[in-house]
């Protein structure tokens, strides 16, 4: 006989990849975000691209992650993020990796 898995949608594992647009290079953006990251628990960094925006890529549970996007994007800020967002790439789902831990500024 299966055991029933408690595990609500919520808590289920994902994996994205987010751009970021705006004013969010040499402000201290990746440096936020690093923060908000490990404060929801969750694994994968942030980095600058060339064209200007912020790459950010988070591993963890489903809410953790989407609390995260919702922060990344909300207008105004209400957890003082430096910089000015004017907008996000939707988030694109991607295989879950087992290499991640931590998050890191690149």
């Amino acid at each position: 006989m299966k055991e029933a898995r408690s595990e609500s949608v919520g808590d289920q594992p994902v994996r994205v990849t987010v751009f970021v647009r705006g004013q969010v290079q040499g402000v201290g953006f990746r440096w936020w975000t690093r923060a908000r990251a490990l404060e929801l628990g969750l694994a994968g960094h942030a980095r600058n691209t060339d064209d200007g925006r912020v790459e950010v890529v988070a591993q963890g549970s489903r809410l953790a992650v989407a609390r995260l996007v919702s922060l990344l994007g909300e207008q105004p800020s209400t957890t003082r993020r430096p910089g000015h967002v004017s907008g996000l790439s939707t988030p694109l789902e991607g295989s879950l990796r087992d290499d991640l831990s931590g998050f890191l500024e690149r």
